[in-house]
């Protein structure tokens, strides 16, 4: 807030009431640091935090660790000595983050997570996320609603070993539809002939997809934990001369345009809601109240998103063909 100083000078003998320059408000310093830049989610939660922080008036710092959980705590940790007035973090590892989250702790700079998660013993304000629990409810009830009693030889695509929100995602999805089945047909069981490792991107989704269809000729639906690795396996589905078997693809996460354009043209099944806008706006607004100590105490440990499964049934209601995602 700007502030008009009163001071007073002798001016021939008599004190004259004179205003100081109005004193300029502190900038919020925000530092971002994301686990990559190298796809298109990740790319729209950055510029959500940088379009939002901007109409706050607030500066953001970006650091990019390519992936890479050393250089993510070298970048947080330069961060901190340009003295950030809240860090923003996507982790890589959610264990191996904990470190810098307490570096920042004892710095009095809050933590923000978003997209990921990071383990309970981190010092942060909150999670900013979708929810998984939620979202693969929901995929559950689309899927078995759809298959109508069908036997599921299931492909599991992953993103990296040990992700807890990628393991997160795909529980969520299977509990849901196990709850379904036990709803909707009274019985429940289903089997994933096998997982493979996408990192996440298209290119990792053809990839796994083809060794999973070599392996397993009898896959009839594809679960991927996001829309990138799901894409990129309807890619290796028709390369491989398979289109016809009609596989069905669907996913856990996260709305990606591509994806939403397919289910609204009946051409992928089902993914759930992880919109990166949403996220980086709130994340952003969130960290300039806790940069004014605006925070209420008790603040959640976890903030959801709302949950959604985008189907054939709502896809025009979230396409957005000029999205960054």
């Amino acid at each position: 807030m700007k502030t008009m100083l009163a001071a007073a000078a002798l001016v021939g003998g008599v004190a004259v009431a004179v205003q100081a320059a109005p004193a300029q408000a502190r900038t919020i310093k925000l530092g971002l640091s994301m686990l990559t830049q190298d796809a298109p989610y990740y790319a729209a939660l950055q510029a959500a935090v940088l379009k939002e922080a901007k109409l706050l008036g607030a500066q953001v710092i970006t650091a990019d660790a390519n992936g890479d959980m050393l250089k993510q705590i070298s970048g947080v940790e330069d961060m901190l000595s340009q003295n950030i007035d809240v860090l923003v973090m996507d982790p890589k590892d959610a264990k191996g983050l904990v470190g810098v989250t307490k570096e920042a702790a004892g710095a009095h700079v809050p933590v923000i997570i978003v997209d990921s998660s990071i383990d309970p013993s981190a010092p942060v304000l909150t999670t900013i996320q979708s929810s998984n629990a939620e979202n693969g409810r929901l995929i559950g009830d689309w899927l078995v609603g759809h298959v109508k009693g069908e036997a599921l030889h299931i492909a599991l695509l992953s993103g990296d070993q040990g992700n807890v929100v990628g393991e997160a995602r795909r529980d969520g999805v299977m509990e849901g539809i196990l709850e379904a089945q036990l709803r909707q047909i009274g019985h429940a069981g289903f089997t994933v002939v096998g997982q493979g490792w996408g990192g996440w991107t298209q290119e990792g989704g053809v990839k796994a997809m083809e060794d999973l269809l070599t392996a397993h000729p009898d896959i009839n639906a594809v679960l991927a934990e996001n829309d990138s690795m799901a894409l990129g396996a309807m890619r290796a589905i028709q390369d491989a001369g398979k289109a016809d078997k009609n596989i069905l693809i669907f996913a856990a996460a996260d709305g990606q345009k591509e994806a939403v354009k397919l289910i609204e043209d009946g051409k992928y099944g089902a993914t759930g809601l992880n919109d990166p806008a949403v996220i980086g706006k709130m994340a952003a607004d969130l960290a300039v109240k806790a940069a004014d100590k605006q925070v209420p105490a008790g603040y959640p440990k976890i903030t959801y998103t709302p949950p959604v499964a985008i189907t054939k049934a709502n896809a025009a209601a979230y396409y957005k063909p000029d999205a960054l995602f």
